[in-house]
């Protein structure tokens, strides 16, 4: 049974989708939770989630103090278990959240506004070339302070960073990855240089 682990709407069971979604373990939703914790200020961020699945990554993040969640999810059995896991979220907190029917390319082409804090969960069989190619079409929606974190399988191997992210941190927990990305602070006093 996969539940909301702290916050407003702690402990709202979620429905997971009976097949074609593979949910991140409680053990590393906590451990991926208890990092960002230290370093990532929940309060009026704005959270997308990609690849949502059940959506317990960016109802977290929600749960937390989120400002405002979009996840996008492609599969019809997801986005039903979706629409039902926001709507018993949203009866422990008002905040908006919004479900993307689409795939994940076809969103990241078409979406405006800026997001702070980035949840990419693929399928593992993506393959690597398709997780740099989302992470491409996600730049130009980052926040300047954006944080992405990506869930891999430990057996797919790296993956390529697009220019304009860096890696902050990787965690391993069993058979899961997880890379903490995020956008490289710009150094003023170069700019200062480069212009005079």
């Amino acid at each position: 049974m996969t539940r909301i682990i702290a916050g407003a709407a702690a402990m709202t069971r979620l429905r997971v989708p009976a097949r074609g979604t593979r949910p991140t373990s409680d053990k590393v939703r906590e451990a991926l939770f208890s990092g960002l914790e230290a370093s990532f200020e929940f309060e009026d961020a704005r959270v997308l989630d990609l690849y949502a699945g059940s959506g317990a990554l960016g109802l977290e993040a929600l749960s937390r103090g989120a400002e405002s969640l979009v996840v996008v999810e492609r599969s019809r059995q997801a986005v039903e278990a979706l629409r039902a896991n926001i709507a018993a979220v949203q009866q422990r907190i008002n905040a908006p959240a919004r479900v993307a029917a689409e795939s994940v390319p076809h969103f990241l082409r078409a979406a405006a506004g800026e997001f702070d804090l980035v949840f990419i969960d693929p399928p593992y069989e993506l393959d690597n070339a398709a997780v740099t190619d989302d992470l491409e079409l996600l730049l130009p929606l980052l926040s300047p302070d954006a944080l992405v974190v990506v869930e891999r399988d430990a057996r797919s191997g790296e993956f390529t960073l697009p220019a304009g992210l860096t890696l902050w941190r990787q965690r391993s927990y069993g058979e899961t990855v997880l890379y903490f990305l995020e956008v490289p602070v710009s150094d003023p006093s170069v700019a200062d240089t480069a212009d005079s």
